[in-house]
């Protein structure tokens, strides 16, 4: 009995943090409200305090769910990572977790955001995975590994903030096509 009560406990959790990050997407974290997560859930609004403690609760297990997953393809070794890099890169671009980043930096941004603490890890923790995978002789002089990787990140957020909001205008393929023959050779090798 305590086994179903425990799988039942678990598939709630997961339901929420799914329509959580769903929403987040769409509607942006200060938009969503408790009844919105429970509605697209199918459970009891009653169950986001206590699962998550509040709405800010729910926000880190959304990011930390979300984050682990991208962090562990970026951080994977090179040789445990098929494919090249830059195709993965613009993958990237096309996830709908992507999405769910873009958004919530548009309320992070703002001083007095509530989610701002949250998001400036989540960016630390991108450009640390990214970071290791940067080859620093592949670099040219004078640059830095962690200057190189804010203006990788950065690039891949813009990127991605453009194709969003004119999907028709972007063209990801061209857009890998040119980053590789703009980055420093070494960096778009697999």
């Amino acid at each position: 009995m305590a086994t179903r009560r425990i799988q039942r406990t678990e598939e709630s959790r997961r339901l929420l943090v799914t329509a959580a990050a769903e929403l987040f997407a769409e509607k942006g974290y200060r938009q969503t409200s408790f009844i919105d997560i429970a509605d697209r859930a199918g459970i009891s609004r009653g169950s986001i305090p206590w699962h998550f403690g509040n709405k800010l609760g729910l926000l880190e297990a959304v990011l930390d769910e979300q984050v682990q997953g991208v962090l562990t393809g970026v951080a994977a070794p090179a040789g445990e990572r098929p494919g090249d890099p830059l195709d993965q890169v613009m993958g990237f671009i096309r996830l709908p977790v992507t999405r769910l980043f873009i958004t919530l930096l548009a309320e992070a941004v703002e001083g007095d955001s509530p989610i701002r603490e949250h998001y400036a890890r989540l960016h630390a923790a991108l450009r640390q995975a990214v970071r290791a995978r940067i080859p620093a002789q592949a670099l040219p002089a004078g640059t830095t590994p962690e200057a190189f990787t804010v203006l990788l990140v950065g690039a891949v957020i813009g990127v991605h903030a453009q194709w969003r909001v004119a999907p028709e205008a972007v063209d990801l393929d061209a857009v890998r096509d040119a980053m590789r023959t703009l980055l420093p050779a070494g960096l778009g090798q697999a």
